[in-house]
């Protein structure tokens, strides 16, 4: 059973009134900043770290496309 709109209302009406705008807001950028920091230690923020001595390794490396003579 789905609330409905009018209930969903007066339940977020009743929330406001009881933590305040403050609050909420504060909870919501809090939240934001645990997700943020909980991707970013898992490895999912888009950026792989970069590791300055692997791509001294990948220089160092026999290019395979290359024909030895």
């Amino acid at each position: 059973m789905m609330p409905s709109p009018f209930q969903l209302a007066i339940v977020l009406l009743i929330v406001l009134i009881v933590f305040g705008t403050k609050r909420i807001r504060s909870l919501g950028s809090d939240l934001g900043g645990a997700i943020r920091e909980f991707r970013k230690g898992v490895g999912d923020d888009g950026e792989s770290p970069k590791d300055p001595k692997a791509d001294a390794d990948d220089s160092a490396a026999p290019d395979p496309t290359q024909k030895k003579h």
